[in-house]
């Protein structure tokens, strides 16, 4: 395994690279020599209190990504309780009893089924409804609550201007973010150029 240590816009001290190095070796028996454990330290500036060190892990076990972010107020203390819990999810995964291999016509059974082609005209509808408490937060709160619960998507109330955001994780890694607005006038996303009005 190869430990990768980076700082997102800070350099990282030796110290605290060899600290992470250290701490890292106990998840080799959950890794190959190909892989790489890619740790990540960034900064969250607070205006009241302390600011927070975060760390960031990223593991790719068996072709399975395995994330995991932790924030405190020292980088050695955020690397613990991340580590602790890339190591909790990779002790996980490696219980997941293994799949066996399907026919392809099998799979494409099951993929009709799925999908709700095999009953030809059959009506979709919903089948489940699920509730939940939002509470306002930042951007990158909701970035760490959805890390941490390993979701592809995550629905927030944004406290910035109160109003419901959908977070999102891109195929490159990085997120987006939808702000549905009631229909009318079409703000312009981050990085995008408004457009002439014909």
């Amino acid at each position: 395994m190869r430990t990768i240590v980076k700082g997102k816009n800070l350099d990282v001290p030796d110290a605290v690279r060899q600290y992470a190095e250290r701490k890292t070796r106990r998840l080799e028996r959950f890794l190959d020599d190909r892989t790489d454990a890619i740790i990540e330290l960034s900064v969250e500036r607070h205006r009241s209190n302390d600011d927070s060190r975060i760390a960031d892990v990223t593991l790719i076990i068996d072709g399975q990504t395995v994330r995991g972010r932790a924030d405190a107020s020292t980088w050695e203390a955020a690397i613990d309780d991340v580590v602790d819990k890339v190591e909790r999810r990779a002790v996980d995964h490696q219980q997941k009893p293994r799949i066996r291999a399907r026919a392809p016509e099998e799979k494409q059974i099951l993929a009709r089924i799925a999908d709700g082609t095999s009953d030809v005209g059959r009506e979709r509808r919903v089948v489940k409804t699920k509730r939940f408490a939002l509470e306002p937060m930042f951007e990158e709160d909701a970035i760490a609550e959805m890390e941490s619960l390993g979701h592809a998507f995550f629905i927030f109330v944004n406290a910035e201007n109160e109003r419901l955001n959908l977070l999102y994780r891109r195929r490159d890694g990085d997120f987006g973010l939808i702000e549905p607005i009631i229909a009318g006038t079409y703000t312009p996303g981050r990085g995008a150029k408004p457009s002439a009005k014909r």
